[in-house]
């Protein structure tokens, strides 16, 4: 396979979820979640010349539902258990290997503003992997940990040395911080950093992810960013604002609720559809 000049960006959509099954469809305040999150990724992507949107799914219904939005589908097989494998099966059925894959999360529409683009250019810039983070302050912070006191393995929290180089990451919340009282007066901001579920690779990084078999780490924390780590690929984190909405996944009915109480005060963020 020869290798492209371009970046695919793929969302990854299947239908068997545990938690919420048929997630790609269920609606949130009217819309559905792949909708919303189709309609994100276009505006995020206007003006990018090489780039390229598709839904990789394992479901017949999910992929005519991408396509009644104007966006193209493509089928991947249903025992891949990840989004980033799922991206890498579309990838790999183009005549031509993109230069970087971006395995946009299915469940995640309400990105923060420029969190694709900066991706793309850490990507452009010469890292393997880029992922965005967000630094919480500490009101946010609060909020991230009463969340998890009812859905403890929603949100992932980024452990990045100076450089932005991850170290680690986890569904914890990490890192521990001693003598907090003493931080918070100090600075505004907490030492805990967000992570976003938006990834971007090369097509030869990816490709060795893939090939490689989970990893026991990556296995109890349920994050397949870990092998990456494992086998030495350096991610590189890509600091982003907030955005006006709880940036973590759609996991759980709870979730929905919190999202639709937000767009009942706030109005909804996502955009039209229409091109």
């Amino acid at each position: 396979m020869t290798t492209s000049g371009a970046t695919l960006v793929v969302i990854p959509a299947r239908a068997g979820s545990s938690r919420l099954p048929r997630k790609p469809l269920r609606l949130i305040a009217g819309r559905t979640l792949l909708h919303r999150t189709i309609a994100m990724a276009r505006v995020a992507t206007q003006g990018l010349p090489h780039a390229r949107l598709l839904v990789a799914t394992d479901d017949g219904d999910i992929a005519d539902h991408a396509r009644a939005a104007g966006c193209e589908a493509a089928m991947t097989d249903s025992a891949i258990a990840t989004g980033s494998g799922r991206a890498l099966a579309a990838a790999r059925q183009s005549a031509d290997a993109p230069r970087f894959v971006v395995n946009l999360q299915g469940d995640s529409p309400f990105q923060p503003e420029g969190a694709l683009r900066s991706v793309i250019a850490a990507l452009e810039d010469g890292a393997q992997v880029a992922t965005p983070v967000i630094a919480l302050d500490w009101p946010a912070l609060d909020a991230l940990r009463d969340h998890k006191t009812r859905s403890p393995f929603s949100g992932t929290t980024c452990a990045r040395a100076p450089d932005g180089r991850a170290l680690w990451f986890s569904k914890t919340i990490i890192p521990a911080i001693r003598n907090e009282d003493a931080l918070r007066r100090s600075q505004p901001l907490s030492p805990v950093w967000r992570h976003v579920g938006l990834y971007g690779y090369t097509f030869e990084a990816l490709s060795r992810f893939e090939d490689t078999p989970p990893t026991a780490l990556e296995n109890l924390e349920g994050l397949e960013q870990l092998r990456l780590l494992e086998l030495a690929i350096p991610v590189t984190t890509v600091p982003v604002s907030p955005p006006l909405f709880d940036s973590s996944g759609i996991d759980t009915e709870a979730d929905i609720a919190r999202v639709e109480a937000l767009i009942a005060v706030h109005g909804d963020p996502t955009p039209p559809l229409a091109s």
